[in-house]
């Protein structure tokens, strides 16, 4: 987030960059090397949906980890998932 805040002397403004640096400026992982994502990632990046994915996730097909409220997908299990699909 950017405060736009004005000084006192010349009244012009200057900006004070209160976030961490943007993710362009941070290394990106490719996907399959990434340990987790979310739910929306998971369904993203393999096309199916939220409700599908759940299904999987109790049949134990796909294995997650939660931390705190959040449920995160090991990435390790949807690409397990998809070659076990793929040589079928």
């Amino acid at each position: 987030m950017r405060d736009n805040r004005r000084e006192k002397t010349g009244g012009q403004q200057s900006q004070v960059s209160l976030s961490p640096p943007k993710a362009a400026e941070l290394s990106v992982l490719p996907f399959a090397q990434r340990l987790t994502c979310t739910i929306d990632d998971a369904c993203e990046v393999t096309g199916l949906g939220r409700t599908k994915l759940y299904e999987l996730i109790g049949a134990g097909r796909i294995v997650t980890t939660t931390i705190g409220r959040r449920r995160l997908v090991v990435v390790r299990s949807l690409l397990a998932l998809l070659e076990t699909n793929m040589s079928s």
